[in-house]
């Protein structure tokens, strides 16, 4: 998953800053989508980390009290699994926090091409009416 999301992060580099984009608006809307199933895959992998270190923690606390060899050797198993479920997460959080920044460089390149701010939406299908300026009288 870590190498997949690298991939996708360096073609999106490549194609903003070879700035040959054709279709702003519709990158913007496939980057929407991946973020969301990025955020989803980092959700999963954030339980599924709490819940190892929520074990290892308890077997933790039984070995104090119970001192057993099966007891050390489970310790051992949920820690050797723990370390590499830490740095799976931290990958995906590094990622979808890269793909955040370069959806927002997206953004500033859309208003740099002419479409004026208030028209940008925040979700796919939401256009953003201007804001009216009150007189400052009323």
């Amino acid at each position: 998953m870590g190498k997949k999301l690298k991939e996708y992060i360096i073609s999106l580099r490549t194609l903003i800053e070879g700035g040959r984009i054709e279709n702003i608006e519709a990158l913007r809307r496939e980057l929407l989508t991946e973020i969301g199933f990025w955020q989803h895959e980092r959700l999963i992998h954030l339980l599924v980390t709490i819940l190892f270190a929520l074990l290892t923690m308890s077997v933790l606390i039984v070995i104090m009290f119970y001192h057993s060899i099966a007891v050390l050797v489970l310790f051992f198993a949920l820690l050797v699994l723990l370390v590499p479920y830490i740095r799976h997460y931290y990958i995906l959080e590094n990622g979808v926090q890269t793909l955040y920044v370069l959806y927002e460089q997206l953004t500033k390149l859309q208003k740099i091409d002419g479409f004026p701010n208030e028209c940008i939406p925040s979700r796919p299908g939401v256009t953003i009416p201007p804001l009216k300026h009150s007189k400052s009288g009323e």
